[in-house]
């Protein structure tokens, strides 16, 4: 199954009106960076255990590791959880920022160093929003 079609899956499998909130979402980040490299987590580990959310990833970083080695990770991330949805901002060197820059005008949400949290699209304004992935987007990491 090609990342295309595990998104679809995923979105699908998705209850309304969470669905469409997430379809517009992914539309919104997809505006921002149309040929960013997509990616799909099922959430399992190595040896298939359920660990997080299932995760639609945007955009591409470099996680450098204290031993040395290295993995690439997708920069944006968007997950459905329980009590609404997560949107991932990745690799970013001040953990302020987002609350900081963002925290004021979006919304009903909450924000730390990497996510912002709320229960639906209605809930926020999507213009900061998107403002916020496009920073994460073009930001410089510490690791990469």
């Amino acid at each position: 199954m090609t990342i295309f079609e595990q998104i679809q899956e995923y979105l699908d499998s998705q209850p309304e009106p969470k669905q469409s909130d997430l379809r517009a979402l992914h539309q919104l980040i997809l505006d921002v960076s149309p040929a960013c490299k997509l990616w799909f987590s099922d959430g399992k580990n190595n040896d298939g255990k359920i660990v997080a959310n299932p995760s639609i990833g945007y955009g591409s970083y470099t996680i450098k590791y204290a031993d040395g080695t290295t993995r690439d990770f997708y920069r944006i991330g968007l997950s459905a959880n329980k009590s609404g949805i997560s949107v991932y901002v990745l690799g970013l060197e001040d953990k302020t920022y987002l609350a900081k820059n963002y925290g004021q005008t979006l919304g009903k949400a909450s924000l730390t160093g990497y996510c912002i949290k709320f229960k639906a699209i209605s809930d926020i304004d999507t213009a900061v929003l998107q403002g916020a992935v496009r920073y994460g987007l073009n930001a410089q990491s510490e690791n990469g």
